[in-house]
């Protein structure tokens, strides 16, 4: 049993204490919001995430995970540090550093016993540096510590088993022997584990992410071009899922990418590639066609309904992805401020993320369920793909909407099946009708 300190009760901060105290060392998570604090003591998680309640909740009552606003009683009998702050977006796309620089003084300041500290927060390139100055600057000049890069990759929405089955654990640190003590708390998750230079660990979150975010802007790229040939982006991404050097994950076409890690994480790259002398081409075109996908699903329903002005819009899903209630950056925000500012009306449900996106969008009517959202609507925009949206009655749906206009921003619906309902249907991509074509193709060649 190890003895772990985690700064930092947010997002990251939570999983990775909890899932540490659940492999049976002794945590202790530190956070300066009181309320935030009382809350976690008693039982209470400030977000939803599948499955973490609980296990809060088990572990605290064990005794191995424990939670407190000070740092000399976070830090006095800690081994490890983990760092798990906020690095949010500054005014040129770059990381604010803010939090980080509060947590590595408030650690210096009280430190009086040698630390590994591990950063698990999203960081400019460099910032592991930076972090040790700090320390250096604040600590008493005796006591030793050494300043590990540890990033995180875990999907909200399946926080839990990412953690504890991920696909590698990458420590990045100017000493070794401090980054293979750090790799012995995961050595039972039995994962890859990487151990390179702190700058090298920090690129390869930012790169990871970028990826991604491109892959997804890609396809959806694939889909505008499907829209006017005839294809099917859904087809076309599963044959090129099969493809072993391409790989299924991340060909969803749709309303792209929100959160709390791709849209700050592609501008930091790109801020520091700008600054650095580089041409970040790519990322910026990654950027725009993200932007771009929320502005063609409005110009699609202002094709089919004509004027939004005074119409009703409904709006199945808020939260930026399925399982959470993050609300950062979720496209919901920007396709109901293009709404709005054509006059339209807006009715919305979404399973978990209404009560925070009631502080964020105060003029919207929040519904019970869908069918309430759908009565008297004439139009619904399909923006959360969550699984209970596959499996409405589409039928009494389409009786209660004034008109059966269904914008799929997600690509949850077969085409087919609700155009014979009588559905206007609108997907992303979905260029042709699939089973209808191929049998118009058979009839005509025999």
């Amino acid at each position: 049993m190890r003895k772990i300190s985690v700064i930092g009760a947010g997002y990251v901060g939570l999983v990775t204490g909890t899932c540490f105290a659940d492999l049976g060392n002794q945590v202790i998570c530190v956070d300066i919001d009181e309320e935030k604090i009382a809350k976690l003591k008693a039982g209470t998680i400030p977000f939803y995430e599948p499955g973490l309640e609980e296990m809060v909740r088990r572990n605290a009552q064990s005794g191995r995970l424990r939670f407190t606003t000070s740092y000399p009683e976070g830090i006095k009998e800690a081994e490890f540090v983990f760092i798990a702050v906020n690095t949010p977006s500054g005014a040129e796309g770059e990381a604010d550093l803010k939090y980080i620089r509060m947590a590595a003084e408030g650690i210096a300041k009280v430190m009086d016993h040698p630390l590994i500290i591990v950063n698990k927060s999203t960081v400019p390139i460099g910032t592991g540096d930076w972090m040790a100055e700090i320390v250096e600057e604040y600590a008493h000049p005796e006591i030793e510590f050494t300043v590990v890069s540890n990033p995180e990759f875990l999907r909200e929405g399946a926080a839990i088993g990412d953690f504890l089955n991920p696909d590698r654990i990458v420590l990045g640190s100017t000493n070794r022997e401090a980054a293979e003590q750090v790799a012995q708390l995961y050595l039972s998750l039995r994962a890859p584990i990487m151990i390179t230079d702190l700058r090298t660990a920090e690129m390869i979150k930012y790169a990871s992410n970028a990826y991604l975010a491109n892959r997804i802007s890609f396809i959806n790229e694939i889909a505008s071009i499907c829209e006017k040939l005839g294809a099917d982006v859904k087809e076309v991404a599963i044959g090129m899922g099969y493809d072993k050097r391409i790989g299924p994950d991340y060909l969803d076409a749709g309303l792209g990418w929100g959160g709390s890690c791709f849209p700050k994480d592609v501008k930091a790259l790109e801020h520091m590639a700008s600054i650095h002398g580089c041409h970040p081409q790519l990322l910026r075109a990654v950027m725009e066609i993200n932007r771009d996908q929320r502005r063609l699903i409005i110009q699609t329903l202002r094709e089919i309904v004509g004027t939004l002005h005074g119409k009703t819009i409904g709006i199945l899903g808020l939260a930026f992805k399925p399982n959470t209630d993050d609300m950062r950056e979720a496209p919901s925000i920007e396709v109901i401020h293009l709404l709005t500012s054509e006059g339209a009306r807006i009715k919305a449900y979404d399973p978990v993320a209404m009560e925070v996106a009631k502080g964020i969008m105060p003029d919207v009517t929040y519904c019970s369920d869908p069918y309430q959202m759908a009565e008297g609507s004439d139009a619904l925009i399909a923006v959360t793909e969550w699984n209970e949206f596959q499996h409405l009655d589409m039928v009494r749906v389409k009786e209660l909407m004034r008109q059966p206009v269904l914008i799929d921003g997600r690509n949850i619906y077969d085409p087919q099946k609700l155009g014979e309902l009588g559905f206007i249907y609108r997907g992303v991509g979905r260029g042709y009708e699939g089973p209808t074509v191929i049998s118009e193709v058979k009839k005509a060649a025999s």
